[in-house]
């Protein structure tokens, strides 16, 4: 049932508290503890809710009429379910190799889809073009500070559940995002100490590009077959983490992600395997590191 935009806009959050729970297998190969942060079963189907539902909800508080959001998938449908929480109207922009299935979702939460450009960043483009209408606003999948806020709620969980700081987290950079938010989460919560390792596939690996040249690369074009998760551009809050933070770069090939999710799958039998698969948003290890 959809609620009023007074009434949401007004709601504490969109975002549920999420499971966090040992995986044995991971544990056996890491050789310590490893827990992973079920982003999955978020009311969105991913953690971008948690940034994106309270950007939307604080827009909303200041008489947004329409929203608009570019993306390749879980930033739009979180958009997307915050727009009809809200009962305003939602136009996603994804780049023209989204699958049918993103797209009858978005649609299915009440949103007008258009489909642009080969990658994110054309489809960022357009949608910033619908957003110069009067009342529209255009959501960022992952560059504003009110995204970053909604995503250090991830860590305060963390920390309830674990009351002591893990080892390392582990999570995976598109546009930052994720790393961003997480990286305020730790210095809210005062575990700046903890190490981040952020994991890209090459072809798509703007954060890694960028740690190496030291400065803001766009890489030509995203060759990963993660097309719709990319971005040419990290956002530069998260690079500027780099100086504030122990952030490892990792970067892998198509093959190895591809053959993680399969192990994953085999090794983590249930109804919630496929989706934390895709989407776990973060893993935690307690221990000592082995790097």
């Amino acid at each position: 049932m959809d609620h009023s935009r007074t009434g949401c806009a007004k709601a504490e959050h969109f975002h549920v508290v999420t499971p966090l729970l040992e995986s044995w297998a991971l544990s056996q190969v890491a050789g310590v503890t490893v827990f992973l942060k079920c982003e999955n079963v978020q009311p969105a189907g991913s953690f971008k809710i948690r940034g994106i539902g309270h950007f939307c909800q604080e827009v909303a508080k200041k008489g947004c009429r329409h929203l608009v959001c570019s993306s390749g998938g879980n930033a739009g449908i979180a958009a997307a379910y915050a727009a009809r929480k809200l009962g305003i109207p939602a136009t996603i922009v994804l780049p023209e190799g989204t699958s049918p299935q993103v797209v009858k979702r978005l649609q299915g939460e009440g949103a007008e889809v258009q489909l642009t450009g080969k990658v994110w960043d054309e489809a960022s483009l357009k949608a910033q073009e619908l957003a110069k209408r009067d009342g529209w606003v255009n959501v960022h999948p992952f560059d504003h500070r009110l995204i970053w806020e909604g995503h250090a709620s991830l860590v305060r969980e963390l920390k309830a559940a674990l009351g002591t700081p893990p080892g390392a987290l582990v999570l995976a950079v598109g546009g930052g995002g994720l790393l961003a938010g997480v990286s305020a989460g730790l210095a809210e919560v005062g575990w700046q100490h903890v190490p981040i390792i952020a994991v890209e596939t090459r072809g798509a690996h703007c954060f890694n590009a960028a740690i190496k040249a030291g400065r803001l690369v766009t890489l030509p074009e995203i060759t990963s077959v993660a097309k719709s998760l990319g971005a040419k551009t990290v956002a530069a809050r998260a690079l500027e983490c780099t100086q504030e933070l122990e952030i490892i770069s990792e970067v892998v090939e198509d093959v190895q992600a591809v053959s993680a999710v399969q192990r994953f799958l085999a090794t983590h039998p249930g109804p919630c395997s496929l989706s934390i698969a895709c989407d776990s948003g973060l893993l935690s290890h307690h221990g000592t590191s082995s790097r």
